[in-house]
């Protein structure tokens, strides 16, 4: 035989030397959660890698992680209920401990790159991501929101603003909001195509997001997130999102949109990220737990089929384990 392709793979030092894909911690974000008060570290039971700590711990995690070679973070609030109303106030106001986070985590960590959330979802007494009138999602009057909270964001001290509410126009409007206000520096990670997924369910846990029961709002996100059934439609959202000025793609979720991922790194200029949600995260745990399947093995390879799909940007509950397997 002429060819032989086992040849390149008779040694890991001759793997490793012809390996096309790898996974750094420049590819990876590590998301967040944030909750008032002091002395705050509570595991999420249906994400147990993950945790809602106060500012505090926060920064101390925050710390440990840089230590594993982190230094990109995207951080989201579980906002009381009594701080939460129709149209999602309390996300712009100066009394929001979230931005004030930002603030304090950008003072202590100056080198670190420090995401935002843009929805309405925790801020919200509906539960969804845009304002809920007359038992229907009003798309525009949520962009004028949106827009608001962005440049609270910037001003706070955030690097990348993270729209992931799927509103129509919201890229262009939080665009035009931030260079009127001269943070033209500021980026945005648009949830280009965001999937109505089921596999949302422990981050709805962690931030107690989820759409309320209410005869007199949706039921679900269907409305504005993407059905899973489509593959074209993503194409429209990124070339949309490109227009309005984004600087970087988002697929979410990752693992079951590999496909979406290739498609976008295949149509776009643009970084495309893609988020490995929690249920994706939490069902492997889970098979992990019950010895069905090697959780060092399986966590490595599947954030390696996220960047072998086309991914640039790849944010995972397991950012600090897997860098610090690495080592």
């Amino acid at each position: 035989m002429l060819q032989r392709p086992r040849r390149n793979r008779k040694s890991s030092s001759v793997r490793s030397l012809v390996r096309e894909h790898k996974v750094t911690a420049d590819d990876l974000i590590m998301p967040l959660f944030l909750v008032e008060g002091t002395g705050v570290e509570e595991q999420i039971a249906s994400l147990p890698v993950a945790y809602r700590r106060s500012l505090d711990t926060l920064l101390v995690e925050i710390g440990s992680c840089i230590e594993a070679g982190l230094h990109t973070f995207i951080l989201f609030p579980k906002i009381p209920d009594a701080l939460k109303d129709k149209k999602g106030t309390y996300s712009y106001s100066d009394e929001n401990f979230y931005l004030q986070a930002a603030t304090a985590i950008k003072e202590k960590y100056p080198q670190i790159t420090l995401i935002s959330d843009v929805a309405l979802d925790p801020y919200s007494i509906d539960g969804h991501d845009g304002v809920v009138e007359e038992g229907k999602i009003a798309n525009d009057l949520t962009v004028g929101i949106l827009a608001r909270m962005a440049v609270a964001q910037a001003e706070a001290g955030f690097d990348v603003i993270g729209p992931s509410d799927m509103m129509d126009g919201r890229v262009e409007a939080i665009r035009e909001a931030l260079d009127e206000h001269e943070y033209t520096e500021v980026s945005i990670m648009s949830y280009t195509a965001k999937y109505a997924s089921g596999f949302y369910g422990p981050f709805r846990d962690a931030l107690d997001s989820a759409p309320v029961e209410d005869p007199n709002s949706p039921k679900d996100k269907k409305t504005y997130q993407m059905d899973p059934a489509n593959s074209r439609e993503a194409l429209l959202e990124a070339e949309l999102d490109a227009l309005e000025g984004a600087d970087y793609l988002m697929v979410k979720p990752a693992v079951h949109y590999l496909d979406i991922i290739a498609r976008l790194r295949a149509d776009s200029l643009l970084p495309i990220a893609a988020y490995h949600v929690s249920g994706e995260c939490a069902s492997l745990i889970a098979a992990c737990d019950r010895g069905w399947l090697d959780y060092k093995v399986v966590m490595p390879e599947t954030l390696l089929s996220i960047k072998r799909a086309g991914a640039d940007v790849i944010l995972t509950y397991f950012a600090k384990e897997f860098l610090m397997m690495q080592k």
